[in-house]
């Protein structure tokens, strides 16, 4: 009778630690006989899998030695299969007694475990079934797994722990793996695309005295030595046109950068980005560059510049469509933002009337465009498309249009609602860019902690002359997943951050007063201060039951939680509210929670309130909070009920 051996199914934590001491007393057996695998400091590998099964027709017959992963294996008294794993595929191996001898056999049969790391020596041939083998000569153990290998990943919990356990998941998908094969051809062609045109890549640094080049909040670290705080970079744009004044003229760089923001599907606090310089071009230069980048790259991961992503066909071969900000306004919001350019009272009456919410020292023509533009045009950009003319108080390191100069020379990429770009003319005008800086220091005094800094010596670089230079980045993790189809960063990205998994408990632990030392104290409850607590008053109008039982008040559980693009207050929650169809709502609670922390809570909603845009989103519903002032200062608790409560629950 065959044994057949495949990776374990889920196992429970007590059933995977009494595998795993079944393991080490089979290593230590082994230690013990002198047949320690720890010992083995090298192994002959000629041949790998894929190579094998390719060329099949000379090598058969022939000797080879492999090595890789149990995977699977048959066992069949004196003769058997085993099928292992390397990193280009999986080859099967027919295993008899009588080729590996006696002790080999019993070890193999009663000592290695799938998971364990082999090396065989035989020749290659086709079995009865015509699957290409090779008939094992000899065999040897590498190394021993001591940890049973998990069949399979499933749900959204199990999918937690493949990011957590990246080194599991390659070996138990092979898709997996393959994602991150195209992620460095991507790269790879990214990296030829504009070495052929000269381009040379650099270096910058990661720690520098002031966090610019972008808009966004800084990690902030010390450096002992010379007791000063510094920020890690969020962009690598102004030393990369620093170079371009020292004439460099055309400079590349891809590397890490580091933003102290949420994370869900589209963000990761680290994320890989190119940036690219040309002198003596403008922002149209820039965009043709940007489209051979993106065509090359999907050739060189896919072999052809057709991608399906999110269920929709996206051809990169075709020229892509380019369509000015104010011009896809008025597409798609059916509003002509030139008939009253530079009218800042115009514009606020506008946003009002259409109830978009306009943020202190934002109340300007060219920020209220900005505005329309987010909530009605991005969503509706599925076919790769330029958006043109940012205005200039969202662009303060761009030249401005000669003629139109609210407006400056810069684009966005988008695809399927996503940006995936984004480039400029850039500014060369050192004076021009001493008054956007001051700009940008006039938003942080308003309280914006992602404005731009003041960099007084890009300034003076500036004012050495910097030849007319078009610029562009693009995030190579959003050009992975739309060139692999992953809808999430965490899956082209090796190593993602993660919250820990006992945060909560630390969290406890460091408020809770030390166990160690009142072993036999009681146990004290813990004391709020509600004294400097002010509530809204109570309603004096009394409502009917009948109007008020036609609120559909539910439980939901929350799949997913990202925050808004380009918001700073709203978080886009996907629910599962019972009917097996995703829920979406938006709620502007970004303030008081990071998103990743609200994932897997059951939390009240009202279901039945007509859907709502907001920055493009329909939301369907809302989420119910708890709001009061303390000292002045409003604070918000979403509502979190007992996770015992099912979705769809309603609430009486």
């Amino acid at each position: 009778m065959a044994e057949n051996h495949t990776p374990e199914a889920a196992l429970t934590q007590e059933e995977t630690n009494e595998q795993r001491q079944i393991r080490i007393d089979k290593l230590r057996a082994m230690q013990e006989e002198g047949r320690d695998p720890f010992q083995v400091m090298t192994a002959e590998q000629t041949h790998e899998s894929a190579e094998i099964k390719e060329n099949f027709d000379e090598l058969e017959n022939k000797d080879v030695s492999v090595c890789g992963r149990i995977i699977a294996r048959r066992i069949m008294g004196k003769a058997s299969f085993v099928t292992i794993q390397d990193r280009l595929g999986r080859i099967q191996s027919y295993v008899s007694i009588n080729d590996v001898g006696e002790d080999t056999y019993k070890a193999f049969k009663k000592q290695w475990d799938i998971g364990d790391i082999i090396e065989i020596k035989g020749f290659v041939f086709k079995t009865r079934t015509e699957e290409i083998s090779v008939h094992a000569k000899e065999m040897r153990l590498l190394s021993k797994s001591l940890l049973p290998l998990p069949e399979k990943f499933h749900g959204l919990k199990d999918a937690d722990t493949r990011y957590r356990r990246r080194y599991v998941d390659l070996i138990v998908n092979p898709e997996v793996k393959d994602t991150f094969i195209k992620r460095s051809k991507i790269i790879q062609s990214v990296r030829k695309t504009l070495d052929d045109v000269g381009y040379i890549e650099v270096e910058t640094p990661v720690l520098n005295l002031i966090a610019g080049g972008a808009s966004a909040r800084p990690f902030i670290t010390h450096h002992n030595a010379l007791d000063l705080d510094m920020y890690m970079r969020i962009a690598t744009e102004l030393p990369l046109k620093r170079l371009i004044v020292g004439g460099m003229e055309r400079v590349y760089e891809i590397g890490r950068i580091f933003r102290n923001e949420g994370m869900d599907t589209k963000h990761n606090p680290e994320f890989t980005t190119i940036e690219f310089y040309e002198a003596y071009t403008d922002y149209n230069g820039m965009m043709d560059r940007t489209e051979a980048i993106f065509r090359n790259a999907a050739l060189a991961a896919n072999g052809t510049t057709a991608v399906n992503f999110k269920g929709v066909e996206i051809d990169l071969g075709k020229p892509f469509e380019r369509l000015t900000m104010v011009d896809a306004v008025k597409k798609y919001a059916n509003i002509d933002f030139d008939e009253f350019l530079g009218d800042n009272e115009k514009a606020v009456a506008l946003a009002k009337e259409h109830h978009i919410e306009v943020e202190n020292g934002k109340e300007t023509w060219g920020d209220i465009l900005t505005q329309f533009y987010d909530e009605y045009v991005e969503a509706n950009l599925t076919q790769p498309t330029f958006i043109m003319d940012y205005p200039v108080e969202v662009s303060p390191l761009t030249k401005r249009k000669p003629s139109k100069p609210y407006l400056t020379e810069r684009f966005e990429l988008f695809i399927c609602g996503t940006e995936y770009a984004n480039a400029y003319s850039e500014l060369n005008d050192p004076l021009d860019q001493m008054e956007r800086f001051k700009h940008q220091l006039m938003l942080r005094d308003c309280g914006d902690d992602e404005a731009n800094m003041l960099d007084d010596d890009f300034v003076t670089a500036l004012e050495y002359g910097m030849p007319p230079t078009g610029g562009c980045g693009i995030g190579i993790d959003r050009l992975c997943m739309l060139l692999t189809g992953n809808e999430s960063i965490r899956d082209v990205i090796l190593f993602p951050t993660m919250k820990p998994l006992d945060s909560d408990k630390k969290a406890q632990k460091e408020t809770a007063a030390p166990a160690e030392a009142a072993v036999a104290a009681p146990a004290v409850e813990e004391k709020i201060d509600f004294s400097n607590v002010e509530i809204e008053p109570l309603f004096k109008d009394f409502v009917d039951f009948d109007t008020f039982s036609k609120s559909d008040f539910r439980a939901v559980k929350v799949k997913e939680c990202e925050a808004v693009k380009k918001s700073k207050k709203l978080l886009k929650f996907v629910l599962d509210d019972g009917t097996g169809v995703d829920r979406v709502i938006l709620s502007g609670i970004h303030e008081y929670y990071e998103p990743e922390e609200l994932v897997g809570k059951t939390c009240i909603a009202i279901t039945n309130l007509p859907p709502r845009a907001m920055m493009g989103i329909d939301s369907c519903g809302m989420l119910i909070s708890a709001v009061h002032h303390e000292n002045g200062e409003e604070k918000l608790h979403l509502l979190m009920v007992d996770p015992h409560i099912p979705a769809g629950a309603k609430l009486y």
